[in-house]
């Protein structure tokens, strides 16, 4: 039961803007994923953005409230801080996420955790949130520090603020949602059930498996050769633990795309309904695609985000990847990948589609 469709897309929802888009004109991003921070306190084994350095860098919290109101005001509809660095690590992170919704953004945060506490220091912060999740990838300490190469005390520093969020929730009847995400690899498999049931007593809201994805531009090679299938049968029992309170969601869809790569689609269509902003403030067409001057389109700090989106460099980069981007050299599992096999589909109907 995948209650908030992480294995899949959610562009059907947004009707109006597919519609503009299939009659040519331009639309703007209904998400977008920004970088607040490009530090990060952890070197997790599995991390796809290696290649970005981990620069400590960090966005302008003054530019961006501006972005951020005009950025809501142009049609943008979330807005994920997560990224090549740990977000939590801005200094001003609490009141960017008031910004965002002020904007009339919903505003969500991906985190490892260790530094959860500091949205704790306002209610306005937390009525603030859509949605947090906490990338925990192991039950043991052991396995924690060896998979997130952190301080050993991080484990149980991060369990205490899940604790303490949930019961901030529940207690102050918060709107958010918080899930826990657990990234499967040989080294933590034999913990993902333990695990689960920890976070479930704990009273997160759900719990997603999901599969390894290498960044083109990442130097780790060490997981290219896993097999999800072998580790179906141990999967299926975590959806017993399922009920009205707590969703299990394994991406079972990813797993076997990874698996067993295809593409049922020859370009890429879904650029124009998202986009990536890091930590310098530089926006990307695709995340895989950082440093590639081809998807860059410009930066905040030196352009309004309406002039990036409208200028040339957009315009450009997206009639090449319509051209003559080929699609077998993308990232396997790529953000886009389920929208695109959606966009491609609408574009190229089967026969007999008027038989529904």
């Amino acid at each position: 039961m995948d209650k908030y469709k992480l294995d899949g897309h959610k562009l059907m929802y947004h009707v109006d803007r597919v519609r503009d888009w299939l009659h040519g004109e331009t639309v703007y991003p209904i998400y977008i994923e920004v970088s607040p921070s490009g530090a990060c306190n952890q070197r997790c084994v599995f991390c796809g953005l290696d290649f970005m350095k981990y620069q400590a860098r960090f966005l302008n919290e003054d530019v961006l409230s501006e972005r951020l109101a005009e950025m809501g005001d142009l049609g943008v509809k979330a807005i994920s801080y997560s990224g090549e660095g740990e977000p939590l690590l801005h200094k001003e992170i609490g009141d960017i996420i008031i910004d965002t919704n002020e904007a009339g953004i919903d505003a969500a945060i991906m985190t490892n955790g260790v530094f959860l506490d500091r949205l704790f220091i306002s209610y306005e912060i937390l009525e603030a949130l859509t949605w947090v999740k906490v990338s925990i990838n192991a039950a043991t300490k052991e396995t924690y520090t060896k998979i997130h190469c952190s301080n050993p005390n991080d484990f149980y520093r991060v369990m205490t603020n899940l604790r303490n969020i949930v019961a901030l929730k529940q207690n102050s009847c918060y709107p958010f949602t918080i899930g826990v995400q657990f990234l499967l690899l040989p080294e933590n498999s034999q913990e993902v059930a333990m695990l689960a049931q920890m976070v479930k007593d704990i009273g997160v809201d759900y719990f997603v498996v999901k599969p390894y994805s290498r960044h083109l531009l990442s130097s780790n090679s060490r997981y290219d050769d896993i097999k999800y299938e072998t580790y179906f049968s141990q999967l299926s029992c975590l959806e017993e633990l399922n009920d009205d309170h707590f969703n299990v969601v394994v991406r079972w869809l990813s797993m076997k795309k990874w698996d067993t790569p295809s593409r049922s689609y020859e370009r890429c269509l879904a650029l124009p309904f998202w986009s990536y902003i890091d930590s310098g403030g530089n926006v990307w067409g695709c995340s895989t695609r950082l440093g590639d001057d081809r998807f860059y389109y410009g930066n905040i700090n030196k352009e309004t985000f309406q002039d990036i989106w409208e200028g040339e460099k957009r315009k450009t980069s997206l009639k090449w990847v319509v051209q003559s981007l080929d699609c077998s050299t993308c990232r396997i599992n790529c953000r886009m990948d389920e929208i695109n096999r959606y966009l491609w589909e609408l574009i190229h109907p089967s026969q007999h589609n008027n038989f529904i």
